[in-house]
């Protein structure tokens, strides 16, 4: 396809049309702060907090942590983003602040639709068997009964649950706990989303289900979608994303080609 171009000279020249980069996440300056208790004794007691009413002032056990620090950047879709940094950097608190679980202290997040945070703490019903928490977490997302019917088998075999025994029929508290991750994702990654943030999902399960989620994320993105996945294992990143942002101490150091930022960063943990 092409666009037409007309010319101060009246000579019509054919442009090639130029793929529309649609923005699905804008985070412009965002600043998350949160308040930590320090446990210092005596700071808790009713006379204490009953003094600090009277008197207008805060508990000395509890300090402000600025975990994410004027971060700015915007995504597209069809992109599939790397998050990365040191433990402590704020990657988690930045995706927190862009599925809207984390208000912005100052700043602001713009999301197109409702992004879906995914994480090894997402919640599964202990009780109940993985068949089941399947059933409730498709229909969750928006399935009609007939769907989630059609998918519960592949969501199955996909995180591979079965592998040694009908776990599937069993309680989820019988389960591993890289058991639970990987159903956790295949829930999740059988509906097309327009933004879904991946935390630490991925680090469990053998190289198998690693492959299998990590391709399964490349057509999450080409369906148009936008992913953004956490991960210490830079190999995933490498092999999943094209584009990767680095946090450290909550400040963005790099935002740029996959190969590029993994460099800088690997140069940089290996300096420390």
């Amino acid at each position: 396809m092409v666009e037409q171009f007309e010319s101060s000279t009246d000579v019509t020249v054919a442009l090639p049309r130029v793929r529309e980069r649609i923005p699905t996440v804008v985070v412009d300056d965002a600043h998350v702060i949160y308040r930590v208790h320090k446990g210092a004794a005596g700071g808790s007691s009713p006379v204490a907090a009953l003094r600090r009413m009277v008197t207008r002032t805060s508990a000395p056990n509890i300090r402000e942590v600025h975990a994410v620090k004027g971060v700015s950047f915007t995504a597209y879709r069809g992109e599939a983003i790397g998050l990365i940094g040191s433990n402590g950097s704020g990657k988690s608190t930045l995706l927190r602040a862009i599925a809207g679980l984390l208000p912005v202290n100052r700043g602001a997040v713009y999301t197109q639709g409702q992004p879906s945070l995914l994480g090894v703490n997402a919640a599964l019903l202990n009780d109940l068997s993985g068949e089941r928490n399947v059933t409730l977490g498709c229909l969750a997302m928006g399935m009609s009964p007939e769907e989630v019917q059609r998918q519960i088998p592949e969501i199955i075999e996909f995180s591979g649950i079965n592998q040694r025994g009908d776990f599937a029929s069993l309680p989820m508290r019988t389960y591993s706990s890289g058991m639970a991750a990987r159903l956790r994702f295949s829930i999740a990654a059988a509906k097309k989303h327009d933004v879904l943030l991946i935390d630490e999902a991925l680090a469990t399960g053998d190289k198998g289900f690693r492959k299998r989620s990590e391709q399964r994320v490349r057509e999450l993105r080409e369906s148009a979608g936008t992913v953004f996945l956490v991960s210490h294992q830079l190999s995933s990143i490498r092999d999943t994303c094209e584009r990767t942002i680095w946090l450290e101490s909550g400040v963005l150091r790099m935002d740029g080609a996959t190969d590029e930022v993994l460099r800088a960063y690997e140069a940089f943990a290996n300096g420390k």
